[in-house]
């Protein structure tokens, strides 16, 4: 699947859908994020049924603060609309496919058991 645009439109129809998004926070303007973007789109081609968002923090400065992004590129990853994952730096090939496997592995009744217990 092609990455897809996020924008503060569409960014929570998307982000609260059942399964998994991984967002990639980048500016066109940063080195590090041209670099991390091919690798982000080699991943989304071997997983149809993961979506692959970008969101372009130039763009969408209030969604990125939104996230207190202050460092890109920075790799989010949601699960059935929880966080499990939050962090700045561009991931080699490698680990990105190591990430979406441990996302896949999480136990999503766990979490949200844990989610529900924080919030008492």
């Amino acid at each position: 699947m092609a990455t897809v645009e996020l924008t503060e439109t569409n960014f929570d129809e998307i982000a609260t859908r059942e399964g998994i998004l991984l967002v990639d926070f980048w500016a066109g303007w940063c080195g590090p994020c041209r670099l991390f973007a091919p690798v982000f789109e080699r991943v989304s081609q071997n997983h149809p049924d993961i979506v692959f968002g970008k969101v372009d923090t130039e763009a969408e400065r209030r969604l990125a603060s939104d996230f207190g992004i202050s460092s890109i590129p920075t790799l989010m990853a949601v699960r059935d609309g929880i966080v499990l994952y939050a962090r700045p730096g561009a991931l080699p090939e490698a680990a990105l496919e190591d990430l979406v496997r441990r996302i896949r592995a999480v136990d999503m009744d766990e979490i949200r058991r844990k989610v529900a217990d924080t919030a008492a």
